[in-house]
């Protein structure tokens, strides 16, 4: 694995979805690098500090959100001369997206007052009243051809299905919702759902033309839905829940057929390996060496600052899991399951519960089974699937990055001075990883996984 130098940046990084380019913000500037050389490709300037950065699908035009303006600034690659300012007035700007046509912007005003719909080819807007959400609350078909954005009016949460070619108002129906949490097409445009709030546990899913195919509710008492997430190839449906249990629906039936449950103590019989970070000190032998003040004092800095080899050890069941009760008088406890992610072909799917922070397990869905467990010194920040293999990456705000695959667990060592990787991304093409310390960033390239490689705890 070979890593970059550290570049600077002061929040947003995002690669192109074509995987060429790596967009960055500094401050107010806007730096584009190209992905394989780092080189800077373009640079632009905003009116003020850029608060979120998002490209086009066709990685011809990228935009900025400079919230506390507010305004948005929009930039082509193509055409560096070409500008666009999109200021919303009283109305202020609380969010912005591209949609999938790319010559589109919608924004979200303050208060959810409205959402509005900027062409970039003819400067009109169009505006749906009262949408529910600022960023959440909108979804777009595979295809493009459709979007679904939820309103609330009169005490009620209703579905707006718009066309993506005119944006007219395909149609509107009500939603069973005491409260709508958020809206999500299926893979293949078949089937939305929608969740309530973590106040009534409730998954809905329906019809495109608004007819509810399935109302799903695990039980009525305590705090309900945390997460949900398609599988990729859309025949599953998950369901993280606040009591730290994992559901799995069909898209036949949209039956429960899988519950895993996350508990603090795992006992056998079970096929899960489980790996442990241990910390690996160097062993050094000074006893025989004759050295100058100036050089041991610098080693010695230099390990204090924290190069300490990690390692996984493979633990034996039954094993106890550093688990933490959230206090009972606090809102939004952290507990449940609050980071989820597929792997690419489905077959996998990696989930936290918060009140375990350091825990990530792994769940194989061919078996339906608990594949493995990685018990980490810190909490977990981030876990990623590279999307074009099986493998599964994850950081904890240290300096180390921790990889996963079927084969096995290795830790690998950032070789840069300082650097805590607090955030991560794949490219689009699983050739580059993008690694985010608090003000900067470097970009690991990984080699492809073939199927005869392996990872052990020793790498």
């Amino acid at each position: 694995m070979e890593f970059t130098e550290a570049y600077k940046q002061s929040g947003p990084c995002c690669f192109s979805p074509n995987a060429q380019f790596l967009a960055v913000a500094v401050d107010y500037r806007l730096v584009i690098r190209d992905v394989l050389s780092l080189k800077v490709v373009q640079l632009f300037s905003c009116l003020d500090k850029i608060s979120y950065i998002e490209w086009a699908q066709d990685s011809e035009y990228i935009l900025c959100g400079l919230y506390k303006k507010p305004m948005i600034q929009a930039w082509s690659l193509t055409q560096p001369e070409w500008t666009c300012k999109i200021d919303d007035g009283p109305a202020g700007i609380a969010y912005a997206r591209w949609s999938p046509d790319s010559r589109h912007i919608l924004t979200t005003s303050d208060f959810q007052l409205r959402l509005t719909v900027w062409s970039l080819v003819n400067t009109a807007c169009i505006h749906v009243q009262w949408p529910k959400h600022a960023s959440k609350g909108v979804s777009f078909t595979k295809d493009g051809k459709f979007a679904a954005i939820c309103t609330r009016r009169d005490c009620k949460d209703y579905v707006n299905l718009l066309s993506c070619h005119t944006w007219e108002i395909m149609g509107v129906f009500a939603v069973d919702t005491f409260d709508l949490a958020d809206i999500e097409w299926s893979p293949d445009d078949s089937a939305i759902v929608i969740w309530d709030s973590s106040l009534e546990y409730k998954v809905l899913i329906y019809s495109p033309d608004g007819r509810c195919l399935s109302k799903y509710q695990a039980y009525e008492s305590g705090l309900g839905v945390k997460s949900v997430s398609w599988s990729p190839c859309g025949q599953f449906l998950a369901v993280g829940s606040y009591d730290q249990m994992l559901r799995v629906l069909n898209h036949l039936t949209w039956k429960v057929f899988a519950e895993f449950i996350h508990l603090n103590t795992v006992r056998g019989p079970c096929c899960a390996a489980a790996f442990k970070e241990v910390d690996e000190p160097l062993q050094l032998d000074m006893s025989e060496l004759c050295l100058g003040d100036d050089f041991i004092q610098g080693n010695s800095e230099n390990l204090s600052d924290g190069h300490i080899q990690v390692r996984y050890d493979v633990m034996e069941l039954p094993i106890t899991l550093p688990f933490q009760k959230p206090p009972a008088d606090k809102p939004n406890p952290k507990q449940g399951i609050g980071l989820m992610s597929w792997s690419n072909d489905s077959q996998y799917i990696c989930t936290r519960n918060d009140s375990m922070p350091t825990v990530l397990w792994i769940w194989d869905m061919h078996h339906l089974e608990l594949a493995t467990i990685l018990v980490q010194k810190d909490p977990i920040r981030a876990a990623a699937w590279d999307p074009t293999c099986t493998r599964l990456v994850l950081c904890t705000g240290s300096s180390h990055l921790y990889m996963w695959t079927p084969s096995g667990a290795c830790c690998v060592n950032v070789p840069l001075p300082q650097f805590t990787i607090t955030d991560l991304k794949w490219n689009s093409d699983g050739s580059c990883l993008l690694l985010k310390d608090k003000e900067l960033f470097c970009c690991a390239a990984i080699p492809l996984l073939s199927e005869s490689s392996e990872y052990s705890s020793d790498d």
